[in-house]
């Protein structure tokens, strides 16, 4: 993986886990979520940074990890979350942020502390 994959990985992992922390501050129910401007907004505004990361995610890496990481969807979520923001479903958000984002996070460890076992397809010198 090159530095700025690298790079990019450890902030959305940053925005994962900040999620993962909304969630447990306010609560996990998804009416709360509706209802509590703060937490919707923090949410969506994590999504929307985790979207623009992957953007930016070279795609050598983004082909690499296709199987295992929707890369496309996660910056449609990024370009809907931008341009669509009157019309989010909340439900689609709070999907997003229970289930899709853990699974993210757990992706970013596993391919983040896999770094130092040189693993498949990461390049072997740091320059």
């Amino acid at each position: 993986m090159n530095r700025g994959d690298r790079q990019r990985l450890l902030h959305i992992r940053t925005h994962c886990r900040d999620i993962r922390d909304f969630v447990e501050r306010f609560g996990e129910d998804q009416d709360i979520f509706t209802s509590d401007r703060a937490y919707f907004n923090a949410v969506s505004m994590a999504i929307l940074q985790i979207g623009e990361l992957a953007n930016g995610l070279s795609e050598g890496f983004r082909e690499m990890t296709k199987e295992q990481m929707p890369w496309g969807m996660i910056r449609g979520m990024r370009n809907w979350l931008a341009h669509a923001y009157g019309e989010m479903d909340e439900g689609v958000l709070w999907e997003t942020a229970t289930r899709d984002i853990p699974a993210l996070l757990r992706f970013c460890e596993e391919v983040l502390s896999g770094e130092d076992g040189n693993s498949p397809g990461e390049e072997s010198g740091k320059g």
